[in-house]
């Protein structure tokens, strides 16, 4: 015959759960009156947040590591896929073309990306190309060149080219 257990037989096991230390009732015991705290003083008051170190940038805030950073240099593309390209009716596709067709933002870089297909040639300049869309291109016979980044060679200038400014 098997045993069947029922939630009023259920029990934690034995120590696993340990009382809290109940502390500022009363001049008995090692709890009592100052309940741990010792004499006045900031730390025996009761309205000092967790983490406070006196006014000084408190750890959790001086560390980005623990939450995390934004890379100031990081570069954003804005993506044009082939069938946006191929609705536009255009011939001749750089990023000025395609803000005036309203596809992108004014100091947008752009990236062409391959969803959709392209049947007609086509001549692209944009900052980035996948490697899908420049062969979609050019077996429609088309040609695909890369414009210069506004920053040249160098790295980007710090946070200007991230989504923040590119609208």
């Amino acid at each position: 015959m098997t045993s069947v257990i029922k939630l009023h037989d259920l029990r934690s096991s034995p120590g696993s759960h340990k009382r809290p230390k109940r502390v500022a009732r009363g001049i008995a015991g090692r709890g009592g009156k100052t309940a741990g705290r010792g004499m006045k003083g900031q730390k025996a008051r009761s309205k000092v947040p967790v983490g406070f170190e006196g006014g000084q940038m408190p750890l959790l805030r001086r560390v980005p590591k623990w939450r995390g950073f934004t890379n100031p240099f990081r570069v954003e593309y804005q993506p044009v896929n082939l069938d946006a390209i191929e609705a536009t009716g255009l011939d001749d596709i750089s990023p000025e073309t395609l803000r005036e067709c309203g596809l992108v933002g004014k100091k947008a870089l752009v990236k062409v990306l391959g969803r959709g297909q392209i049947k007609r040639a086509v001549r692209v300049k944009a900052h980035a190309v996948s490697a899908s869309a420049a062969e979609a291109i050019t077996a429609a016979g088309g040609s695909v060149e890369i414009v210069a980044k506004p920053w040249g060679d160098r790295r980007p200038p710090h946070g200007s080219y991230n989504q923040h400014t590119n609208r």
